[in-house]
């Protein structure tokens, strides 16, 4: 994953795009109906049980809108809510809340709905040594907030993006003339770059796998589309080689099954990709 400072300054530019489109020049319905002076106080209710995540991403809204805005939080990221709970209070100035409403409730809904998911694949594989990553499957300008919610849940995050870390899937391979070739290609562009990146590479079969063996400096294992029966094969090939990963088809029906096989991570795009919004309002009192 990319810096602590990297990802902060990702969620500012998040914020600023989101600003951007939303309120663009201004929020003419407030502006136009309620005074400048005008001061208010509304709170975060929940409207469907879940995980909530998004609250320290939501301060973050209202102090890039209005600085001068107070948050009393009652419920904090991570934490099981039912409906009717309330997270937060924010009061000041009632132009200012409403100008920030939308986009607060968009991301909230959204990460919600993502750590929520991701809480019930870490449940799904309690008392085991796999680990839950999510995929670089996000919505496109929200990936920091979508990576952000699947932690806020207790999975861990893969590469953040393309950059910080080496992939090398089907395609890679193919069009590299295959995985050796692939792998020292990898090896060498990385030494003459003077990058110090870990290296996954993706296996389609078991031969593959055991060609790939035959590389060293090897992170992780992508064990792609396998069968039970296959992976456990996987496993007992690669060892303590290096990391192993699973993924492909994988859902809540079948992801303890694969953990038993002794992996050390489940990789899922359906943690970010196949969600549905979290229902939560901000509501006037």
């Amino acid at each position: 994953m990319i810096s602590e400072a990297q990802f902060n300054n990702e969620l500012q530019i998040l914020i600023q795009n989101a600003i951007r489109e939303d309120v663009g020049p201004g929020d003419y319905s407030s502006l136009a109906s309620i005074p400048a002076s005008a001061t208010g106080k509304a709170k975060l209710l929940v409207k469907e049980d879940g995980i909530i995540a998004g609250v320290a991403f939501a301060k973050m809204i209202f102090d890039y809108i209005d600085s001068n805005l107070q948050i009393e939080t009652f419920i904090e990221d991570g934490t099981s809510v039912k409906k009717g709970d309330v997270v937060f209070h924010v009061s000041g100035s009632s132009q200012s809340i409403l100008k920030s409403e939308r986009v607060v409730l968009n991301s909230m809904q959204r990460m919600s709905a993502i750590a929520t998911k991701t809480k019930e694949y870490v449940r799904l594989v309690a008392g085991l040594n796999t680990k839950i990553l999510d995929t670089r499957k996000t919505t496109p300008g929200f990936r920091a907030c979508e990576k952000w919610a699947v932690k806020i849940g207790g999975g861990e995050n893969h590469r953040y993006a393309l950059y910080d870390m080496i992939m090398l899937k089907d395609n890679h391979i193919d069009f590299a003339g295959g995985i050796t070739l692939a792998i020292a290609k990898t090896k060498a562009y990385l030494k003459e770059n003077n990058l110090d990146l870990k290296i996954i590479v993706e296996a389609r079969n078991l031969a593959e796998i055991k060609e790939i063996l035959e590389s060293e400096g090897i992170y992780r294992i992508l064990i792609d589309n396998f069968n039970y029966e296959d992976t456990i094969k996987a496993v007992a090939l690669i060892g303590d080689k290096c990391r192993t990963e699973s993924s492909g088809n994988i859902n809540e029906n079948t992801i303890r099954k694969y953990a038993e096989c002794g992996v050390d991570y489940i990789s899922s795009g359906a943690l970010t990709h196949s969600v549905y919004n979290m229902d939560l309002s901000l509501k006037a009192i």
